[in-house]
């Protein structure tokens, strides 16, 4: 098959008859074959939809892997692709961000606020213009970010792109010590903070925070708070400055030129969340990051220029780097930003917004979806969703249950996906791709690898294993928008990511592949449990117990056994109309032998109301198996209710009554 790289990249192979169709899995494993043998040169005709200032002398320099860069030699500005390209054409009046911050006022949100691109233009030049000439930022230097869900956030890391300065935002859950980690790590010079932000209806003290951690980031020259709140907070003379009053004479159409910085220079810094250990902070270049968000979002998300995209994760983690900054503003679209909750004060709110702004393709989390399943249809159902028509869930795997139920009360006639990637992918990496070409969706799989993307599944010994056998999930060739490397620990890089499997990239995960070429994500290949030598995935029992009709939500963990050295043990949210009993745990545990095997037994399932989860809504499982085996619970700065570790304290209490 020969290929005329000329073309834009989504008309190359698409087959005579097939534009716009729902084409057999087949077809699309012919052409994603053709373009993961020839990954450099497609990979290059995507770079080349990009606006450069410089073009690129080599592809990739793979001279040292698995230190690879992409694009050497060119040279670009994401800020200037995502703001100045857009200000200069028809889309400066069109509207960039759609902010609705949390408090709600007789009914209706107190705060909305629209950014054209225009108005995007003029704040980031004007911050930037700030950052060198007032902060002293140059080039090279490297700054914080701990600030909530507001415009400011996307604009200062939008600002530190075009200075060239590496930012490193730090999620405004965390607590002080976890900011203080990260500035320490990154020796950030100067962070930008705010007095506070809204957490369903309190304040959640970010300067506090700042100020705790500061006592220990000797790094750090200036603050820069945002008055967000309005309160009241302590401020440092000669530290700390307020945003506003550093920008009160910044002329305002001032403009900064964007620096011409190399594709292989790095873009950002992004620490990893992990249970034990230093943070890993991965660091991601610029051009191959670029090239990778501009597939995607055309591939993943069908982007048109009548499109409202609402992406509902928080900024302070991978997605919101990818897919609410840089990814969507790349590409031009409107795009809907939440401050809260999305269950506050109503469990219908994140539908209300949805309809109020008429989103086109939304982009959740299974987690969400399953708190929305707990609520009922009636919250969905009440607000008229079909202006959606495109979906896709992120973040851990989602389960069939979830997949159908959200499918039906949005809008039964979008495409639905469950998108793969992770903070070092930078972009996804396996998914269902409306925009190119379409397979049959099936519930719960993660669909086809991207084009360009060469995934595989092996056993212990590197080898690929049959269809529908579980296996590690691997990238065999290297794409754009993949680390640099960990910041500071080439070393580390290395043993994490490339040492399990000679010569590939090992994420970490669990994976299944069918006969069609789809990929079925297990989740992590460290959360399993093995029972009497048998190794069992928390994720299948997970999914088991949730295919239940009763069962909302499902945490799963193992604890030690003196006989079968572990035994897992579930924590169990159900829906509404259901209520516990030592019949229904029967039914529960036969149900899920059934579905796994007789192996699938737990030695308890613990009815709650809540599980413990992290306000970008994953289940913090390294929590409830703290709790179960004593052990301490570490930092739970992150944690969205506390009340759901009270609960799941008192099932402790009664499990350990009972082994007793």
């Amino acid at each position: 098959m020969s290929v005329n790289w000329a073309l834009p990249f989504e008309e190359k192979l698409i087959p005579p008859g097939y534009e716009g169709k729902v084409v057999p899995p087949s077809v699309y494993q012919a052409v994603h074959k053709v373009l993961t043998d020839n990954y450099k040169e497609y990979w290059e005709s995507v770079a080349k939809e990009l606006e450069w200032f410089k073009p690129w002398e080599k592809v990739l320099d793979d001279s040292r892997p698995p230190f690879y860069k992409w694009f050497v030699g060119g040279e670009l500005n994401l800020s200037y692709l995502a703001v100045d390209r857009h200000a200069k054409s028809w889309r400066k009046n069109k509207a960039a961000i759609i902010w609705e911050g949390e408090p709600i006022e007789d009914g209706k949100p107190k705060e909305v606020r629209v950014l054209t691109y225009g108005d995007l233009y003029r704040e980031v030049n004007r911050v930037a213009y700030m950052m060198r000439h007032v902060l002293g930022l140059k080039k090279g230097d490297t700054i914080a970010i701990y600030m909530p869900m507001v415009p400011e956030l996307p604009i200062v890391m939008l600002a530190a792109a075009r200075l060239g300065v590496i930012f490193t935002v730090i999620f405004s859950g965390f607590s002080a010590q976890a900011l203080a980690d990260r500035i320490n790590d990154s020796k950030a010079k100067v962070l930008f903070t705010a007095d506070g932000s809204w957490r369903r209806g309190k304040v959640v003290p970010l300067k506090e925070i700042a100020d705790k951690a500061l006592e220990s980031t000797p790094s750090v020259q200036k603050v820069v708070v945002l008055r967000r709140i309005g309160n009241n907070v302590n401020m440092v003379s000669g530290r700390d400055y307020y945003f506003d009053e550093l920008l009160k004479d910044v002329p305002q159409n001032v403009y900064v030129e964007p620096e011409r910085v190399k594709s292989e220079d790095p873009l950002f810094i992004l620490y990893t969340s992990g249970t034990t250990g230093k943070p890993k902070g991965i660091v991601h270049d610029t051009g191959g990051y670029a090239t990778i968000l501009h597939a995607t979002m055309k591939y993943v998300f069908d982007v048109r220029d009548t499109d409202v995209y609402w992406c509902t994760a928080d900024i302070g983690w991978i997605t919101g780097h990818s897919y609410i900054v840089f990814g969507p503003l790349l590409e031009g679209v409107t795009e809907v930003m939440y401050e809260g909750a999305m269950d506050y004060p109503e469990p219908d709110r994140w539908a209300a917004i949805a309809e109020r702004y008429g989103v086109t393709i939304l982009y959740t989390s299974p987690t969400a979806i399953r708190m929305f399943m707990r609520y009922g249809e009636s919250w969905v159902t009440k607000h008229n969703l079909r202006s959606v028509r495109i979906m896709h869930s992120v973040g851990e795997p989602i389960n069939p249950e979830a997949f159908r139920w959200f499918l039906k009360v949005v809008n039964p006639n979008a495409v639905f996906g469950s998108t793969w990637w992770m903070t070092e992918t930078g972009g996804i990496m396996i998914s269902h791709a409306p925009g190119f070409l379409l397979v049959p969706m099936k519930p719960g799989t993660n669909g086809p690898p991207m084009p360009g993307v060469d995934a595989d599944v092996l056993n212990d010994q590197g080898n690929p294993v049959k269809d529908r056998e579980r296996g590690y999930l691997v990238i065999r060739k290297p794409w754009p928008g993949m680390p640099l490397t960990i910041w500071g620990d080439d070393e580390r890089y290395v043993k994490t990511y490339w040492s399990k499997f000679q010569g590939v990239f090992y994420p970490g995960d669990f994976a299944v592949k069918d006969e069609d070429g789809y990929f079925w994500i297990l989740g992590r290949a460290d959360e399993v449990i093995k029972v009497a030598g048998h190794r069992l995935g928390t994720y299948e029992l997970e999914s088991a117990l949730i295919q239940h009709k009763a069962v909302a939500e499902a945490a799963v963990v193992g604890i030690p056994d003196p006989v079968k050295g572990e035994v897992p043990v579930a924590m169990v949210v159900l829906k509404q109309g259901y209520h516990p009993s030592e019949e229904l745990k029967r039914e529960l545990n036969s149900w899920v032998r059934e579905q796994v095997g007789p192996i699938a037994s737990f030695a308890d399932i613990k009815f709650v109301t809540k599980l413990p989860k992290t306000r970008s809504g994953k289940i913090m499982r390294r929590v409830i198996k703290a709790v179960l085996t004593n052990a301490p619970l570490g930092d739970l700065t992150t944690l969205e209710d506390e009340t759901s570790v009270e609960e799941i304290k008192r099932a402790y209490e009664e499990l350990r009554k009972e082994i007793s």
